[in-house]
């Protein structure tokens, strides 16, 4: 049977022309890959996942202050019911909190990235979140520098155009499941907008991704392994040679539907002004030019944000 590999990403100052080979074949076969040897903490992972317990689990009114309506959810608090997949008729079964980036409030994008929300009822949120943005901010970094050797872009390529990127990190609270037959899944079907996604502690079953073969492919994280997939914004630049493949969380059909489910995706996104032109090297004869339009980042997000009910 088919599995999404692991790899070592210390292998990429070791062995790197066999760890990018290995790490581009992966994406360009599923989207999606492990990493392991990434160095960020238990200590780290688990304080911030226990903020993140300690938030969802305060009263609806006091989660609902950190709600701002009319924001697509930048920033604090999105409740139950409000995300859908595009195209999907029921609503995701999920809350979730937007962590952005802290960035100079005289910056150019300050009007597009607005400043942090805290809950001030759980001590720890702010710091464990922040350090964890900043630990996969550098992970993911690295990943992008090893996928633009794999296609003949100097390894830095990536560098200037993610440094103020308009990233999220997002801790996700997945409720029990009590009601028999519900038409909705924890997460529909979808593909991720940005450049790419690192999702943290992925080791509660639910998560698939779609094979090329149309069939859905469990995925479930070993050890410390993070999962790094393929977004949209990321597919568009590279011409489709590196997919964002559709994946979805199904509800679990055993006993473990009845325990609520905690994940924290944190999507990766270029600079708002970077333009998701295809790049002339992943244009060739056999994978023609496939976008004739021009479009930034920024505009391509309020687009899909638009589309999955966001804003």
């Amino acid at each position: 049977m088919k599995k999404v590999p692991t790899l070592d990403i210390r292998r990429y100052d070791t062995d790197r022309d066999a760890f990018v080979a290995e790490l581009g074949a992966a994406y360009r076969e599923f989207g999606f890959c492990c990493i392991s040897g990434h160095g960020i903490t238990p200590h780290l992972i688990d304080g911030a996942y226990d903020a993140f317990q300690r938030f969802f689990a305060l009263p609806t009114e006091t989660k609902m202050k950190y709600h701002v309506p009319g924001t697509g959810g930048a920033r604090g608090y999105t409740p139950f019911k409000i995300e859908t997949a595009k195209d999907s008729r029921y609503p995701d079964l999920k809350e979730f909190w937007h962590i952005g980036r802290e960035i100079d409030r005289n910056s150019p994008f300050a009007a597009v990235m607005p400043p942090n929300i805290w809950p001030a009822e759980v001590p720890g949120f702010r710091e464990f979140s922040y350090e964890l943005f900043d630990a996969l901010d550098l992970l993911g970094t690295r990943v992008l520098r090893a996928l633009a050797l794999h296609i003949d872009l100097p390894e830095d390529y990536f560098d200037n155009k993610i440094d103020q990127g308009n990233s999220i990190l997002r801790p996700i609270h997945y409720p029990p499941i009590t009601e028999a037959n519900i038409p909705n899944v924890r997460a529909g079907a979808h593909e991720d907008i940005n450049f790419i996604t690192l999702l943290v502690g992925a080791s509660a079953e639910g998560l698939e991704v779609l094979t090329h073969e149309g069939n859905w492919l469990p995925i479930t994280s070993e050890g410390d392994a993070i999962v790094v997939n393929i977004g949209d914004m990321l597919q568009r630049l590279t011409n489709h040679v590196y997919p964002s493949t559709t994946h979805r969380v199904v509800n679990p059909q055993n006993s473990n539907a009845r325990k609520p489910r905690y994940s924290v995706p944190y999507f990766l996104h270029p600079n708002p002004d970077v333009m998701l032109d295809p790049l002339p090297q992943c244009i060739t004869p056999d994978n023609p030019r496939r976008y004739d339009d021009a479009i930034s980042s920024h505009d391509y997000l309020m687009q899909r944000l638009r589309e999955i009910k966001l804003i």
